[in-house]
């Protein structure tokens, strides 16, 4: 091969490299969760961004709304992964909780059907903290790679 053409076939090369996207992640270490509303908002762009959602450790309440939020194909768990579900609720002015069973509702019917199917074999959203780990969970997600 004449040096030309190795150099055009190397600068060919080298653009394509240059042009593969980027895989970029969210890696979620571990989250207590919080109010829905930032969540939600991060979320979003998580997913209008194309970035993949690492779940590599415990992603409780808010958290898990990623699931309802990013496509599942973006979406993977390590062994440290824990999900943790429980029933929507409020705080009033006093600081009391009270519970809010139209939310739960609306976010179970938002969660993937077979985390959904998983919350309602289990008996469904209440104030008890389900977890979902380890084999089910790895049935239900990809393990990342």
């Amino acid at each position: 091969m004449c040096m030309a053409v190795m150099k055009a076939v190397l600068v060919t090369a080298a653009l394509f490299a240059a042009m593969a996207p980027v895989q970029a992640e969210v890696r979620i270490l571990a989250s207590p969760g919080g109010q829905v509303g930032p969540f939600l908002e991060l979320f979003d762009r998580v997913r209008e961004s194309g970035e993949r959602v690492v779940i590599d450790g415990p992603c409780l309440s808010a958290c898990t709304l990623v699931l309802s939020t990013v496509p599942s194909d973006r979406i993977c768990v390590t062994r440290r992964a824990v999900l943790g579900f429980h029933a929507a609720r409020s705080i009033d002015r006093s600081g009391r909780l009270y519970a809010e069973p139209e939310a739960s509702q609306a976010v179970l019917e938002a969660y993937p059907a077979p985390v959904r199917g998983w919350i309602s074999r289990r008996g469904g959203l209440t104030s008890r903290l389900l977890l979902l780990r380890g084999r089910e969970l790895a049935a239900i997600y990809p393990t990342c790679r």
